[in-house]
């Protein structure tokens, strides 16, 4: 008898854990993993001039004319559209006629030297040094682009002074774009 209980009891022992088993959680994960993602947007393309009165300085008036070069001051685009591969951009410069009451220096005499442009990122830089700024004019332009980039650079304007002109404190303005 003793036999039988001790048979009841290992049984009854073992139905117990199995049961356990089957009640009881299997042990828990130590790692998961969750799909993630997020969106990069464009940002823009811009240019920032001087925006304060430049004097490129004084030239002494002369029967054959005179040329003034002066530093306009720092241009600088930057180009955060994260365009893709090969893409351009294409700053230009216009001028004003420069006068003083009653006279004219053209705008056809207004030349722009951008100098060293400082850049980053990867493109092909390219300074076009125009010989006068009637109508728009590319100043400089940005080739085989990927990704972002800027470039910053500060352009020399002469001002080919005919000869005999009115003497006088000449004003204009020029206009930057980019495109």
């Amino acid at each position: 008898m003793q036999r039988t209980q001790t048979r009841r009891l290992v049984l009854a022992a073992a139905t117990g854990i199995m049961t356990l088993g089957l009640v009881l959680p299997a042990s828990a994960a130590t790692s998961g993993v969750t799909p993630t993602s997020l969106d990069v947007t464009a940002g823009a393309l811009s240019i920032t001039v001087p925006t304060a009165p430049v004097n490129l300085g004084a030239t002494v008036n002369s029967v054959v004319g005179s040329t003034i070069v002066g530093a306009l001051g720092v241009v600088r685009v930057e180009d955060a559209r994260g365009a893709p591969a090969g893409s351009s951009w294409v700053a230009t410069a216009i001028s004003t006629a420069f006068t003083p009451a009653g006279a004219t220096i053209a705008a056809s005499l207004v030349g722009y030297t951008a100098g060293p442009i400082t850049q980053a990122g990867t493109a092909v830089y390219t300074a076009n040094n125009p010989t006068h700024l009637e109508g728009a004019i590319a100043v400089v332009t940005a080739s085989g682009i990927t990704g972002v980039n800027s470039a910053t650079w500060n352009p020399n304007i002469d001002i080919r002074v005919p000869g005999g002109a009115i003497v006088g404190n000449y004003t204009g303005t020029i206009t930057h774009s980019v495109t």
